[in-house]
């Protein structure tokens, strides 16, 4: 199951408590304290880690809580710090403080936050030893550790986002190209989560793409998970937006792309001018290249033509899309 979003709660282990102990000795009538310091708590840590690419093992795990530092000994012996408790999450988990909503870090590959701190243990008796109070009779408690309530989202990092309407081909694309499995059937909203591939097309050119889910006319303002869905588009560099010539419910292809162009841009301005290519799929359809030529006039863009059944114009698109994305990191500043 692929679960992009959860709520949890982390707690940070509490300080071990310090100890308050004199010496005993037979032969050292003026031992003095000698207790020791509480172990500090352990943290909670989130590190995203690559091939995890899902928040399910979050899912029912409401409250995670790090171990208790434990408490010092007499003789001078210091409680043992408890280790942190490290949870892994895909790269791309934006964790947010949802008592304030703030952002605590959007984790890429390799990067981690310290969700909930540990407390610090206390200080046993000997710390406070000093050259007008030689018997302290004090030492502190360790520190709760920090509670922290949080929402965990994953947003999909991927190089290409596969956008269209639902049934416009895309799983099927997704799974001619790259070694990805998605559902494939003949209904709309058979994809019900983002599926990644990754697409090889020689040993210095490879990239990641994304096979979104289908998008249908006010998902910008949450209308079929639109909000869910769209999320994800996010984080593509370029998106492919395919269109299907003959759609089952018989709707205007060239509306159905102004639709999902208009819900991009009102979702997020900066989605309406990612970086696009125009495909028409399923081309070995009659009426394939008319809708095409017509796409092509309207849009004032070049369109290309695939099919995934027949493998037609494939390796067109394939090489357009590393080129595109060429350009694009070229274009980047350097600094």
């Amino acid at each position: 199951m692929f679960v992009d979003r959860v709520e949890i709660q982390v707690s940070g282990g509490r300080g071990g408590h310090g100890c308050m102990s004199f010496r005993r000795e037979k032969y050292v009538p003026r031992g003095g304290p000698d207790g020791g310091d509480g172990g500090d708590g352990g943290s909670v840590i989130l590190v995203a880690k690559q091939g995890v690419n899902s928040l399910m093992a979050l899912a029912n795990r409401h409250h995670i809580r790090a171990k208790n530092g434990t408490g010092g000994m007499g003789s001078g012996k210091h409680g043992k710090s408890a280790g942190d408790t490290i949870i892994p999450v895909p790269p791309g988990t934006v964790v947010i403080d949802s008592a304030n909503g703030l952002i605590l870090k959007d984790l890429a590959d390799g990067e981690t936050v310290v969700a909930a701190h540990g407390g610090r243990g206390g200080r046993g008796n000997t710390r406070f030893k000093s050259a007008t109070n030689q018997a302290p009779r004090k030492a502190t408690e360790g520190q709760p550790g920090e509670v922290r309530q949080l929402t965990l989202e994953l947003k999909v990092i991927a190089d290409v986002g596969l956008i269209g309407k639902p049934n416009a081909g895309k799983s099927t694309l997704l799974s001619r190209v790259s070694s990805a499995r998605p559902q494939i059937a003949d209904y709309p909203f058979t994809t019900r989560f983002p599926n990644l591939g990754m697409v090889q097309l020689d040993c210095d050119r490879t990239f990641v793409m994304a096979d979104i889910p289908g998008l249908i006319e006010g998902a910008s303002d949450g209308v079929g998970l639109g909000h869910d869905f769209l999320k994800h588009i996010e984080r593509s560099g370029l998106l492919v937006h395919l269109v299907e010539p003959l759609p089952a419910d018989q709707t205007d292809p060239i509306e159905n792309w102004k639709s999902i162009r208009q819900e991009l841009s009102r979702y997020n301005t900066a989605l309406g001018e990612r970086p696009e290519i125009l495909v028409v799929t399923k081309c070995e359809l009659p009426d394939a290249e008319a809708v095409a030529t017509e796409l092509e006039q309207v849009s004032a863009r070049e369109v290309l033509r695939i099919s995934s059944v027949t493998g037609s114009g494939l390796p067109t698109l394939l090489n357009r899309i590393a080129d595109t994305l060429l350009a694009e990191q070229d274009a980047k500043p350097s600094w």
